[in-house]
C-alpha cells in the first residue's frame, strides 16, 4: 500500500517540485474534492474515474455479538467510478 508521504516523495520527483509542494497539491486536492461532495457535487476526472456521493436509507442490522436488531441510520456515502482509462491501465495482461 502507498501511504501519503510515498505519493509525496513520487509526486515530487515526476512533477520536479519540492516534496512541500507536492504535500501541498495533494492537500489541496483532497480538500477540493471533498468539499465539491460535501456540496452534493461530483468530481470527474476524464479516463481516471469519477468521485460521488450516494445516500443510504436507513436500514436494520444485527449487534454483532448480541445479534440484537438495530436500526442503522442514514447516511451519504463516498463512491468513486474507475474511469475506462484507469481499468485499461490496471487489467493491462
Amino acid at each position: 500500500m502507498t501511504g501519503k508521504t510515498e505519493l509525496v516523495k513520487i509526486i515530487s520527483e515526476k512533477t520536479g517540485t519540492a516534496k512541500k509542494q507536492a504535500a501541498e497539491f495533494i492537500d489541496a486536492f483532497v480538500d477540493t474534492v471533498s468539499e465539491k461532495l460535501a456540496a452534493g457535487e461530483k468530481v470527474q476526472l476524464v479516463s481516471f474515474g469519477t468521485f460521488s456521493t450516494r445516500k443510504r436509507e436507513v436500514r436494520k442490522g444485527r449487534k454483532p455479538g448480541t445479534g440484537e436488531v438495530i436500526d442503522i441510520p442514514a447516511s451519504t456515502a463516498s463512491v468513486f467510478k474507475p474511469g475506462k482509462g484507469l481499468k485499461e491501465r490496471i487489467n493491462k495482461p
